[in-house]
């Protein structure tokens, strides 16, 4: 086997940005779950392992500058690209280092520091059963006493139906010439054949629904990096928290915050099951069977220390919520907290604000937290007195717009307040372009010149139809720049 190591590196994965991966928000999700937090507000050091293109190690860099990022990953033609981008921002506290997960934990890199936090997205299920001994051993290695361990992947027994599915992609790709994406397309092609001649695995898996739709609408390049590793293999939470009791790690929760509140995801009967079961591993265990998970945001910790309630609430009168969708946009959970969203709408707030506009206790507003965030229309933040300097920020954000003129690829900008990224469209990141080339000033910026300049942005995308593009703009400068300027995106 290759320096691939049966990972497939010929096309390019999406350069896409995870949120769950940021300090604040995993610093945040210890909290929910009662388990006691790093503060984000000093200086702390943060490892990302396999960070593919590049986007999320740099939006974390810039939106957290008092923290020292390292990432790194195999890929050659990665690390150029996400360097290129650190470049152009003038990132001085990100390392982006070539390297395979064996040579991180014999620590040929020596001039590594202890991490506060390691993140891993995905990479876990991706990789060889070699690969994953030597994770561990760099987390072992490197993590502090109190660091956070971020791990998601692909769980049973969600996928339980599809490992067939996938074992053909890959044994049908392997028989075939060409590069990957080419062996995607022709593998996928042949599932459409055997659905239209009824083969019966098909139709004894009504759960493949998922799955093959996903076959169908996304790009090969997208495909061949979720199922066209010949290591890839779909885990059991317990036989991850095994491996990662080797490097002494507790489990925390959930990156996924409902799941810190039981009776948001279960039925009473089946809470009374899980109450019943001792080993909290088990139980972790039996919940992906009640649920048929297929994907764990998972969060460990190196000697967790579960904290008091009076403690607990300390940590979430620091923490606040804000708003990252437009508020026309915005839908409730319930009605009653259309006033808090009301709120948002004018500034971040925080959830002991929330709290007392509600009329909820502490404890309530965060249970109604973990719900708004997983709707994916606020997000977390935690008070910092001092504040975080945003120039970081917004030179990634300028290079990040600037980049768009060429490639729709980075789909994200950098909050300091957030101490995360924000989605970003393309028409979004080319006003932002635009926006900072006005004069600074108190006037509302000229926004015909910002159509113009947008217009000749997407030249390379697509055809533009001018009115519409001018009632976008219109829109964007209207909803969605004082979102910008309350996250400190602009």
């Amino acid at each position: 086997m290759n320096w691939t190591d049966g990972y497939a590196s010929d096309t390019d994965y999406q350069a896409g940005f995870f949120r769950e991966q940021s300090p604040v928000y995993l610093s945040f999700a210890c909290a929910l779950n009662g388990v006691e937090p790093i503060d984000t507000g000093r200086p702390y050091t943060y490892f990302e392992l396999g960070f593919g293109r590049g986007l999320t190690a740099n939006l974390l860099a810039a939106s957290n500058p008092h923290g020292q990022f390292f990432a790194a990953d195999f890929n050659p033609a990665y690390v150029a690209g996400a360097r290129q981008l650190a470049g152009q921002a003038a990132l001085d506290n990100l390392t982006l280092l070539e390297a395979s997960f064996a040579d991180l934990a014999d620590g040929k890199h020596s001039a590594l520091p202890p991490c506060d936090f390691i993140s891993l997205n995905g990479v876990y299920t991706w990789v060889s059963e070699e690969n994953r001994r030597q994770i561990v051993r760099f987390i072992e290695r490197y993590l502090k006493p109190g660091g956070i361990v971020y791990i998601s992947y692909n769980a049973m027994p969600g996928w339980a139906s599809a490992l067939p599915l996938q074992r053909l992609l890959v044994d049908h790709a392997e028989l075939r010439a060409g590069g990957t994406g080419t062996k995607v397309d022709r593998a996928r092609a042949f599932c459409r054949q055997l659905e239209q001649v009824k083969a019966g695995y098909f139709d004894a898996n009504p759960g493949l629904s998922r799955p093959l739709d996903a076959l169908q609408r996304e790009s090969s390049d997208y495909l061949a990096h979720e199922y066209m590793h010949r290591c890839w293999q779909p885990l059991y939470h317990k036989d991850v928290a095994h491996d990662l009791a080797g490097a002494k790690l507790d489990y925390a929760g959930s990156a996924h915050l409902p799941h810190a509140f039981p009776s948001l995801a279960f039925t009473p009967e089946q809470q009374q099951l899980l109450d019943a079961v001792d080993d909290h591993t088990l139980r972790e265990t039996i919940k992906d069977y009640l649920l048929n998970t297929s994907y764990r945001q998972d969060i460990f910790v190196r000697g967790a220390r579960r904290m008091k309630p009076l403690r607990q609430a300390e940590w979430l009168l620091r923490s606040g919520l804000a708003l990252t969708v437009r508020r026309a946009d915005v839908k409730p959970h319930d009605a009653a907290d259309a006033p808090l969203f009301d709120a948002l709408a004018l500034r971040p707030h925080t959830l002991a604000e929330l709290a007392a506009l509600s009329g909820r206790e502490l404890a309530g507003m965060a249970r109604t937290a973990a719900v708004l965030i997983a709707s994916g229309q606020v997000c977390p933040y935690i008070f910092s007195g001092a504040g975080v300097p945003p120039a970081a920020a917004q030179r990634l954000n300028q290079a990040i717009a600037r980049h768009s003129t060429i490639d729709d690829d980075y789909q994200g900008l950098a909050s300091p307040l957030l101490g995360n990224g924000v989605a970003a469209g393309l028409v979004q990141r080319l006003v932002y372009l635009a926006l900072c080339a006005e004069p600074a000033g108190p006037g509302a910026p000229d926004a015909a010149a910002i159509v113009r300049q947008v217009a000749a942005g997407l030249r390379g995308h697509s055809t533009i139809d001018q009115a519409q593009l001018a009632d976008t703009v219109q829109a964007i400068l209207r909803e969605r720049l004082p979102i910008w300027r309350q996250l400190q995106v602009l």
